[in-house]
């Protein structure tokens, strides 16, 4: 075995290793955790594989094969006779190759020779929309190489040379590249796509052709000057410097690649297979621990240790985990309980006369009476000691005033809070303020620090519902229309923890998932929240743990992050110590 392929064959689980996220599409992308990976040491694999056998470094040179010159001068030969008889059109002579335009030293028996000297490039045909039918011979288009299944067809008689049929070899040559051996059948093709048609099919093999067209086909593709529609020229297609092997060797080359790529489909859909698993297994996991079944008194925490080295590997799973200690810390779960804890009815009690007094004293406005709790809005079962509340029961909640586009300024003043600043888990900060009389003017507007900012418009993306917790750099600033303060009278840290978890995202996602709407919350529908309420003793604890498993949680994505990296630069060093 050459050590070409010992490289290749032998670090199987370094190719299959370096995944990053996912960043285009393309062959090698993953499609197991909704295609959000890409199998980079994969699709780097297949480049290499392309790159070695271009130039001469897949397979092993034989003396005896009949030399790429000797070829070259048959095809030439054959190319005049093809012009004596008619059969193809004469052309401007490509230009001479340089010594500059030689990128790499070829192996002995091996030439360069400029594609247009290999094959015909020729060109399909524009069809009017009149002449694009819904029945006839099929139109082949650029999209149907790639991603469109719509087909048309046409009744037009053309000449021969207008026509594809199955063993051709053709490129996509605008917007979308790549070359294919057709195998569709009979059709016609349209003009951004060209027929290449070998001058001597006896002295090429159009599979090596294949080969080589894909791996400079990403080169192509950079090389365009950056507007939305790149094309490739026919011009620029016939100069392009061919790496021209030996007749015998082409085919040992064609040979070897399909073994190879055969490889990396095998180990791409064993690492996808090991993804999903992996996947369903920590779902099935995390799922059991939220069960309403499963006992209160689980040290969630020690199961998450005793299993972190085989269930925590991946990012995603590591973001699965954070939600599933969030769901298991507002669920009761995640501490033991403490019969010596106050009960949550008796801080309810105090919460109630709390609120009262502030109406009393005109610090707060009276809030209308909310509605009972009725048995079907409980997500969960609650331990002992705990109670359910409605979120306006539990804190003071206004809306922001419609402050005049006029009256903000960025030079200073009272700081605003404004739809753009509510984030997910953070303030999103800005240089927006408010004149400073503002501040006695709108008093009943003013939050301050440790309040909980809700988005009302729009107010959960893809990773979580767009709250925050007020910083102290925001402390007394004015808050603006569609944003709501929640000042909260339990531990304002829990009740953030609740409002992150999948039971409240899942509730709001739920109402506006099918509406067609945008996504707006009336003041109800944050006043109306269904809480669970522990004691306020318990309320610490909780905080503590999810703040300390949160903590572990990001240290090992770190650490995750960093083995990644490390997998990619270990995939892209072995893949330029194979051609250095």
């Amino acid at each position: 075995m050459s050590n070409i392929q010992q490289l290749i064959t032998e670090n199987l689980d370094i190719w299959a290793n370096a995944i990053k996220p996912k960043s285009a599409a393309g062959r090698g992308r993953g499609k197991a955790g909704n295609g959000k990976y890409e199998l980079y040491g994969i699709k780097k694999l297949r480049e290499l594989i392309l790159e070695l056998a271009v130039r001469g470094l897949l397979v092993p040179q034989d003396v005896n094969d009949e030399p790429a010159n000797d070829l070259l001068n048959a095809i030439s030969d054959k190319k005049s006779s093809l012009l004596i008889d008619g059969k193809i059109k004469k052309r401007k002579p490509l230009p001479v190759i340089t010594d500059e335009e030689k990128k790499v030293e070829l192996p002995k028996g091996w030439a360069y020779e400029r594609l247009g000297n290999l094959v015909n490039v020729l060109n399909g045909r524009a069809y009017k929309k009149h002449e694009m039918l819904s029945e006839g011979i099929p139109l082949l288009r650029v999209g149907n190489l790639f991603t469109s299944k719509e087909w048309y067809y046409s009744d037009l008689e053309l000449e021969p040379e207008k026509y594809i049929d199955d063993g051709d070899l053709i490129y996509a040559w605008s917007a979308s590249f790549g070359p294919f051996i057709w195998q569709g059948g009979k059709v016609i093709y349209h003009y951004h796509v060209w027929k290449l048609d070998l001058f001597d099919a006896g002295k090429i093999n159009k599979n090596y052709l294949c080969l080589f067209l894909q791996e400079i086909t990403d080169e192509i593709k950079a090389s365009g000057n950056g507007i939305a529609m790149i094309h490739m020229t026919k011009e620029r297609m016939e100069k392009l410097l061919t790496p021209f092997p030996p007749l015998a060797e082409q085919h040992r080359i064609v040979a070897k690649v399909d073994e190879l790529m055969a490889l990396c489909d095998q180990l791409e859909q064993q690492t996808e297979t090991s993804i999903t698993a992996h996947q369903t297994l920590v779902e099935t996991v995390l799922e059991a621990l939220t069960r309403p079944s499963a006992a209160n008194e689980l040290d969630a925490s020690a199961i998450f240790f005793e299993h972190f080295d085989t269930l925590f590997t991946t990012e995603q799973s590591i973001d699965q985990l954070k939600q599933t200690i969030l769901q298991l810390a507002v669920m009761g779960k995640l501490v033991p309980q403490d019969p010596n804890d106050e009960p949550a009815s008796e801080l309810l009690k105090k919460i109630a006369a709390e609120k009262e007094k502030l109406i009393q004293e005109k610090k707060i406005k009276k809030q209308k009476a909310l509605s009972p709790i009725s048995d079907e809005e409980k997500p969960f079962e609650l331990p002992e000691g705990w109670g359910f509340k409605r979120l306006g029961d539990l804190s003071y909640i206004f809306s922001g005033n419609s402050f005049k586009s006029h009256d903000f300024n960025e030079s200073g003043g009272i700081k605003v809070i404004k739809i753009t600043n509510a984030g997910v888990g953070e303030l999103i900060d800005t240089n927006d303020y408010l004149p400073e009389s503002y501040f006695f003017d709108y008093e009943s507007f003013r939050v301050i620090e440790g309040d909980l900012i809700l988005a009302l418009t729009r107010p959960y993306i893809s990773n979580g519902l767009k709250i925050s917790i007020c910083p102290n750099s925001y402390n007394n600033s004015l808050l603006n229309q569609r944003v709501a303060a929640i000042r909260a009278f339990i531990e304002n840290k829990f009740l953030y923890q609740y409002m992150q978890s999948v039971f409240v995202l899942g509730l709001y996602q739920e109402r506006f998932g099918s509406s067609g709407l945008q996504p707006n919350l009336k003041m109800g529908d944050v006043t109306e929240l269904v809480v669970p309420v522990p004691p306020i003793e318990e309320q610490h604890r909780i905080v503590t743990k999810v703040n300390e498993l949160m903590t572990l949680c990001d240290q090992l994505k770190q650490k995750l992050a960093d083995s990644k990296t490390s997998q990619l630069h270990l995939a892209d060093a072995m893949a330029e110590q194979a051609v250095g």
